[in-house]
């Protein structure tokens, strides 16, 4: 089984980047892939390699917390890998699991993908079982993302899913709005309102079109 990959990223999608190792290159599937780190020839993709009937496919992320977290939430009844890359786009690793620690739907629900019922079983599946991922995380990343993930105005939390609504409003897509949260979360400022997020998010845009 594949568990990293080491190499060059050759090219980018919404879904999916090529990662050239050695001149083979391997189509593998991220969450956001743009926001890959990019290290010429020495780019480094935590990998889960997912074998089935009919077809055997490569899941990439920047981050062994990311690489854990996924494969914790496949193991949830009636989330499949697509999902699961969905609900990783959408939030960081450390508020996921400060969601699930604190139990809190409403943030879940925000997710990609997630209703309320879903939200509930990730909760009850996995809240015992996110001590390893947790760990690595570190407790003081950890307790911000526990705060963000109940405090309306904190970056990430409520204003950036309002702020996400009125961009696919505007015609962005979901990719688009998801590329563009990789530069609102470097930029906004604990208590950003929902506008101000979604200036961020338009600045951003405009400078990649």
């Amino acid at each position: 089984m594949i568990d990293y990959l080491r190499g060059k990223i050759a090219h980018r999608e919404t879904d999916y980047a090529v990662i050239d190792v050695q001149g083979v290159g391997y189509r593998v599937f991220c969450p956001n892939p743009f926001a890959l780190p990019d290290k010429p020839d020495d780019t480094t993709v935590y990998i889960h390699h997912h074998v089935r009937e009919d077809a055997i496919l490569l899941f990439g992320f920047g981050s062994r917390e990311e690489q854990s977290l996924f494969r914790r939430l496949i193991e949830v009844s009636g989330i499949g890998p697509k999902v699961a890359l969905g609900i990783l786009s959408g939030a960081r690793p450390e508020a996921v699991v400060a969601a699930v620690q604190q139990e809190n739907v409403t943030f879940l629900m925000k997710l990609p993908g997630i209703g309320k019922k879903t939200a509930q079983r990730i909760i009850l599946d996995l809240k015992d079982k996110l001590g390893a991922v947790a760990s690595s995380i570190g407790g003081a990343a950890l307790t911000l993302a526990m705060q963000e993930a109940v405090m309306p105005g904190a970056p990430g939390g409520q204003a950036w899913a309002e702020a996400k609504e009125a961009l696919l409003a505007l015609g962005y897509t979901e990719a688009e709005a998801d590329r563009a949260w990789q530069t609102v979360k470097q930029k906004a400022k604990e208590g950003d309102g929902t506008d101000a997020l979604i200036k961020l998010a338009l600045q951003s845009l405009y400078a990649a079109g």
